[in-house]
């Protein structure tokens, strides 16, 4: 079966890639599923790891958490999200996943449209007010 037919993803057909940040499993793509407006992706973020402050100014995102905890910024705004919690995340907004806990943290990332205009994701973690924003807060990486 090709992916232009397929409409069931097993783990063992997603796309592995370690990021700096998490160990991604990509579940729905161009080159899992013959995907048009969504993307997701499985993501596993070992304790102390954070994805620092970034954009995706032609993508909104969807956070749900699966496992673990989550300090989850969506502008100046922070939360600590647990298991079924999610967050939005709008086109362009700034955001952040940090993972100060001891246990792992799996958490669902869905973002649309699945085809964007370049680039994708923006790093904002060493410019102002997000390379300050959690003085105070447990360290990560």
């Amino acid at each position: 079966m090709g992916i232009k037919d397929r409409r069931f993803v097993t783990a063992a057909d997603a796309v592995n890639f370690l990021s700096p940040w998490t160990l991604e499993e990509w579940m729905c793509r161009g080159d899992v599923v013959a995907n048009e407006h969504l993307l997701l992706v499985r993501a596993n973020m070992d304790a102390g790891r954070c994805h620092p402050f970034h954009t995706h100014p032609t993508r909104e995102e969807i956070i749900f958490i699966i496992s673990g905890r989550a300090e989850q910024w969506v502008g100046r705004e922070h939360r600590i999200l647990g298991p079924g919690e999610m967050a939005f995340i709008p086109m362009g907004e700034v955001h952040g996943t940090f993972n100060p806990f001891a246990e792992k943290l799996v958490f669902l990332a869905i973002l649309s449209p699945a085809k964007a205009a370049e680039p994708g994701i923006v790093d904002v973690s060493t410019e102002e007010p997000w390379a300050s924003i959690r003085k105070g807060f447990p360290p990560v990486t």
